[in-house]
Order: structure tokens, then sequence, then C-alpha cells
């Protein structure tokens, strides 16, 4: 009999709104996931041609068949365990009557480590081969008609694409008569394959190592062996290995993955070992007793994985790994850089204009424990399930081929507009125009709309914190544009997490709130005074939007936000009246919302971006960046944005100063600015190369060197020291 959980909850209006709208995003992710996962007429990164070594197959034979797969300059495919991230080719078949499909089977794979991370992949074109087996009782000349979808991960060391493709070939029961041409062509394709060993290994685990003990014998040469698991969740990728002979039996050593370890279940470990380049056996190995390496006389070390050459480590993951000092770390590693992140988040100066909801919210718990409590879980859930929904589209649109960063969302017209009705509603709350409760700050702790209130603060602090990346945040994000999406996701939620912590600490540790000021009379004030704030970022919201959308757009959000404000403070006269019509506020505020979005030119011609008068620079572009290098002159590149808070308070204090350009002209420094405002395939690469999610980044190249990555976080004394090295 099931056991039940009963939760001893009540499901009433309020606690519903929250969960429409957690299921909502869920429903966004679940309705663009499909559509993210491949481009109607996209062009694939790693193509695939289905390719039968005989037309005319025998009946009661075997025939087989070859996805040729070739990878784009830049691209890789993965080998059916990808390792730490990546997943090997999925196949649904369509066949006739009488045939059958066979196990996929993969040539030796290649070793790719980036930010720390171990892939199994093939760089260079590559071929999998499958048997099709002919039913007997299939009549000679019947037709055979094979179809097959195939789906696969592409990726660089940047991005990742879910590829796909129908393919087909069609046969014909006959003599299976291979032709010479073909003949040739499918044993290079079965050269490139392990072979299988006819004994079985052993395999030991003490603690969290593995030795396995696998049959080769002592004549045979053997060049740096590997061992790729094929049983998923046991090893630890990234972690080195180590191989040792002795007689006829190499003894691989490596070490578990702790935390999938518990789960194994003691069967049969499979995989094979490349012992020699491009050239591998298939093993297989039963648990037994393994004696430690180097134990025995004559026991000799032939390869640790961790040494030179051991794997190939691209130039883009070990500069992210150095700059940051996260190579090493692991997942939870930089799971605590995405908390740290988010904790930091709440002192950059793009969150400040949500200080007053959230100082609001501080000073309404008062002494009531339960309240407070209740209160912080529902703002740390609305923080959390935006910054986790703005994550997913992130990696969906960048999955489907988009060059997009953190932040994406500012980047389009139509949700900029949307912002800056919703933060000019919140200022006439604050100034007291009207009361509504989802965002209001009036309502008793101990009722429900309390916490309904926090859930919507919440993710409004989500979506005006996004403009930021702030230390630590950017390593953690850039990480999670590589990794599979449920660990990339968890990274999110993670920063969100952080963003959320002091209030949960506030709320979960007496002693930090009782540090609070009681609830008064000056709240009124305070709420009043903190109105400011947000009337300054709608402003910055309507600059936004005239810089992304020229004058068209500054004149629909100008009217947008006056209608709204006076739609507002009409609704605020009738609730003193308690004459109010909520189901009316609510149609026309949507109304006018859609009509503004609808009314925003679909191609808006936002204005020219000015040089600074006084630090002058020039559009970067990947040419004029390689020209000065080339001619050996410094180089100080920044990427900044109109909505990018941080990048323009940098600029202020220590980039836009005559000192500064002083220095940079002394020094003879070329100064190039990228210009992230608008989505800009171009620049989100560079960003993702050097594992940045979004602005600011700052890079300068000294001559004859490659780019030191500055803070984000700039002084004018430290950008004037680099124009004086």
């Amino acid at each position: 009999m099931a056991a039940r959980c009963h939760l001893p909850v009540d499901l009433d209006e309020k606690t519903m709104m929250i969960a429409r709208f957690f299921w909502f995003f869920l429903w966004l992710i679940a309705a663009y996931a499909p559509a993210a996962a491949q481009f109607p007429g996209a062009a694939l990164n790693v193509p695939a041609t289905l390719e039968a070594e005989t037309r005319n197959p025998a009946p009661g034979g075997i025939v087989t068949l070859a996805f040729v797969m070739r990878p784009k300059p830049g691209w890789h495919g993965y080998w059916q365990n990808g390792g730490d991230a990546g997943v090997g080719m999925q196949l649904d078949w369509n066949l006739p009557a009488g045939v059958s499909a066979g196990e996929l089977r993969y040539p030796v794979p290649g070793r790719l480590i980036i930010a720390g991370l171990m892939n199994y992949v093939y760089e260079r074109p590559y071929t999998l081969l499958v048997d099709l087996k002919i039913d007997a009782s299939v009549a000679p000349g019947t037709a055979l008609p094979v179809r097959v979808r195939g789906d696969w991960l592409a990726c660089t060391d940047e991005i990742c694409v879910p590829e796909g493709n129908d393919l087909a070939v069609n046969l014909v029961a006959g003599g299976g008569v291979v032709d010479a041409g073909a003949r040739a062509r499918f044993d290079g394709y079965r050269a490139a394959l392990p072979v299988p060993i006819d004994q079985k290994g052993r395999y030991q685990i003490d603690g969290t190592s593995i030795r396995l003990a696998i049959p080769f014998p002592a004549a045979a040469s053997v060049d740096r062996p590997y061992f790729y698991a094929a049983t998923e969740k046991l090893l630890a990728y990234a972690k080195p290995q180590a191989a040792w002979r002795r007689g006829d039996m190499l003894i691989i050593t490596a070490s578990a993955d702790e935390f999938s370890l518990p789960d194994f279940n003691g069967g049969a470990v499979r995989g094979l070992i490349e012992y020699s380049d491009g050239r591998g056996i298939l093993v297989t190995a039963q648990m037994g007793a393994v004696p430690p390496a180097g134990a025995a006389q004559g026991d000799k070390l032939i390869f640790r994985s961790d040494e030179p050459g051991g794997a190939q480590e691209r130039e883009q993951g070990r500069a992210q790994g150095a700059a940051a000092g996260t190579g090493p770390l692991g997942f939870l590693g930089i799971l605590a850089l995405a908390l740290l992140g988010g904790l930091i988040l709440n002192l950059m100066p793009c969150v400040f204009p949500i200080l007053g909801l959230k100082a609001l919210s501080l000073a309404k718990m008062g002494g009531d424990e339960a309240a407070a409590k209740r209160d912080a879980i529902a703002y740390s859930a609305g923080i959390i399930l935006v910054c986790i929904a703005l994550g997913a589209i992130m990696l969906m649109l960048r999955a489907a081929g988009e060059q997009v960063g953190w932040a994406f969302q500012l980047q389009e017209p139509r949700i900029v507009l949307l912002l800056l009705l919703l933060m000019a509603a919140v200022t006439i709350n604050l100034w007291g125009g009207f009361e509504l409760g989802s965002i209001g700050v009036g309502g008793d702790l101990v009722q429900k709309k309390g916490v309904a209130g926090a859930f919507w603060t919440g993710a409004l602090a989500a979506l005006v914190a996004t403009p930021c990346t702030g230390p630590f945040m950017a390593v953690a994000l850039g990480a999670a544009l590589l990794l599979p999406a449920i660990p990339a996701l968890t990274l999110f939620a993670g920063l969100g997490l952080g963003l959320a912590l002091p209030y949960l600490a506030i709320a979960f540790i007496p002693a930090l709130r009782r540090l609070m000021p009681k609830p008064g009379p000056w709240l009124e004030k305070f709420r009043r005074f903190m109105g400011i704030p947000m009337a300054l970022t709608a402003a910055a919201l309507l600059w936004l939007l005239w810089r992304l959308s020229g004058q068209t757009g500054l004149l629909i959000g100008m009217a947008a936000a006056l209608i709204l404000t006076g739609l507002l403070l009409a609704y605020g006269r009738l609730q003193h009246r308690r004459s109010g019509m909520p189901v009316l506020f609510a149609m026309a505020t949507a109304g006018l919302a859609l009509l503004a979005v609808v009314t925003l030119p679909r191609d808006p011609v936002a204005p020219a971006t000015q040089s600074s008068g006084i630090l002058a620079s020039e559009a970067y572009s990947e040419n004029l960046l390689a020209r000065y290098r080339r001619a050996g002159h410094p180089v100080f590149v920044y990427f900044t944005a109109d909505w990018c808070v941080t990048c323009k308070v940098n600029e202020a204090a220590a980039l836009d100063r005559e000192d500064t350009a002083k220095a940079f002209e002394q020094g003879g420094v070329k100064i190039l600015t990228g210009d992230f405002t608008r989505a800009d395939p171009a620049i989100a690469r560079v960003l993702t190369q050097y594992g940045r999610p979004g602005v600011p980044l700052y890079l300068y190249f000294a001559p004859g060197k490659e780019a030191e990555i500055l803070p984000q976080i700039l002084t004018a004394e430290m950008v004037q020291n680099l124009a004086r090295k």
C-alpha cells in the first residue's frame, strides 16, 4: 500500500497564485524546448549522412549501416557516454517488417577538458555503425525502406546545440553483393572501432577509488592507456587515471563519482580502453579482488592522464580556470561560486533600486517569527524561480543557435517597455497612489496576501538584478553555458538563493531579526521615500527604450506610462471610496500594455552610439583588434550596455576621466568599445569565450601577449596603471 504524505497547507487563492506562476514557467520551458532543439532549416554543425554497405542485403543475412558525421571546424560530437557534459546519438527506428536493428557502435573517442569538465568527443569526421538483420522469411525483391530519426549534441568550446535529422536509405532484398568501393570504405569505418576481448576483467572499489584489472598480453605494445567508462555515473571523469603493467594484465586506477557511488548496484562495469592512438578494446569487468597497483614486484607505472598530453585542454578553458580559480573545483565548487555571486549581487549598484522593496519587507517583519519566515521563503521562491526561468530561456535560445547572454531580456524593446510600466506602477504604489496586495506593502504579514506580495517582490528583484554580473557570478554562469540542462539550472537556482540569502538569514536567525527596527509611523514615510529609486529606475528604462527603439519607442513609452499613471490614480480614488472595480482595472491595464507592445515598431532604429567626449574609442570588431595587435599596439577593450548600471558606474568612476584619457594617450593604448545594448552575436561570442554570461567585460592586450581579464569593478588607478606597464 503506497504511503501518503499530508501537508498542513491551506491552498487558498494567494497560494494558488504562486503555484500558477510556477507552473506557467514550467509550461513555458516545456513549450519552448522542442522549438529550441532545432531551428527549421538551420544548417547542422555536425551533419550526418546514412550509408549502407550494400543496397541489396540477402534474406537471412546482415547489412551494416554507417552514420557518417562530419563536424564543422571548431565543433565536436560525443561518444556514447559524453563524460561530465554531453550525450551520444539517440536513434528512433522505423523499420519494415522482417528487419531489426542492433546496437550502435562507436569508434574510439578523444578527451577534451573545458573549464575543468571532461568531455569524451570527436573533433574530426567519425562514423557510427549499426547492423540490420534481414529475416530469412523476406522474399527476394522486397522493398525495404529504412527510416530513422537521429538526435545528437553538437558543441564548441562555448555553446552546445541539440541537433537531429530524419535519415533514410532504401534497400531491396537481394543477393547481398558488396562492391569493392563500399567494402573498402566500410572496412575503414570498422578499423576505427574498438575490438572486443574474450575475457572479462575485474574491478574493486575502495572508498572512492576504483581499480580495474584488464587482461592484456604482456607481448602487446601499449601507449598511454585510458579507460572510457560506458557505465555512467560511476567515475569522476575529470580526475586523473593511472595505468600499470603487471604481466598479462593492465591495472587502471581511477576515482569514483562519490555522489553517485552510493546508488551503484555492483554490477558489471563496461567501457573501452584506448591502448594506442585511436585503437581500443571493449572491456567488461565484474566485481572481484584487484591488488593495489604497484604492490607486486615488477609492476610498472606506464601512464597518468594528468601528465602533459594526457588530455587536450582548450586555451579558453584554461583561461577561465586561471582567471577564476575554478578549474579543479568541480560542480560543487562552481555552485558555491554561484551562491557567493548572488550574495555579493546584493551590493551591486544595479540592485539598489529594489532595496526599497526589500527594506520595507524586512521592516514589516516586526516580531512575528512565523510570519517573517513565511515572508522570507516566499520572497526567496520568487527570486529563485525567476532566475531559473531566465536561465532556462537563455540556455534554450543559445541551444537554438542564438548568441545571447545574461540580461538578454533587456535587449528586447518590448520587455523593456513592460518593465517600464511595472516600475511605474510600483512607484505609484509606494507613493500611496493606490494599494494592491500583490505589490503593495500595507498588508498584514499574518494574512496570505503578505506571502503573495513577498513572492512577487522577489520575482521583481530578480528581474531588476539581471543586468549585473558581479564577482564570482560571472565564473559560475559562464560554466552554466557548458553544462547539461539540470546542472546548469541548478547554478541559476544557486545564484537566486545567494541573492535571497540575507533575507532568509534575518528571518531564521532571531539575533539578526532583533536588530531590525520595529514597525511604526516611520514606515509610511520610508515607504514613500523609497519610491524615489523606483522612479529613477522607471526613468532609466524609458531612456533605455529610447536607446533601443529611437524616438518612436520613447514617445510610446512616455504615453503608456502617463496613461497607466492616470489609471492607477483613478483606481486609488475608487479604493478610498471603497468602490473599487478590480476586474475593470485589470482589463484596462492589460489592454494598455498590450496596445503599447503591439504599437512598438517591429524593427526600430535606435540612435547611434556616441563616443565619449573624454575617452575617445572606436567600435569593437575582431578585425580591428587583430590589426592593432599585429601592429604592436597595446589595446584596451571593454564591453558595456546602456542597461548595465555597473558598466555606467565603472565608466564614470574609472574610464570617462581626463586623467585616464591622458594615461591611455601617453601609453599609446588603443581603445575599443563593444556596445551590447542590443543583441550582437559577435560580442556574445567574445563574452562566452572569456567565460562571462554578460557585461561588463574588460580586457587588456599588452603587445605580444594574450588578454588580461580585469575585475568587474574598476578603479581609476587600476586602469591607468595598465597604460604605464
